[in-house]
């Protein structure tokens, strides 16, 4: 459970580096997901978890 609440607070603070240092880019990466399709934005949330499950993996080894 503990992973889970360091996952969590490091997903905050990227988070909020990028509204931070970059809130037109943040901006306009929120427009773009307003006006993409569904299905795109599905395939992305599946790949962004493909991904993070697979670095996870490769950490742990």
């Amino acid at each position: 459970m503990m992973d889970f609440f360091d996952a969590l607070g490091l997903l905050l603070v990227i988070e909020g580096v990028v509204y931070c240092l970059f809130p037109l880019l943040a901006k306009r990466l929120a427009q773009a997901a307003i006006a993409a399709p569904p299905d795109r934005l599905r395939f992305g949330g599946l790949a962004a978890v493909c991904l993070g499950l697979a670095i996870v993996w490769l950490a742990r080894m």
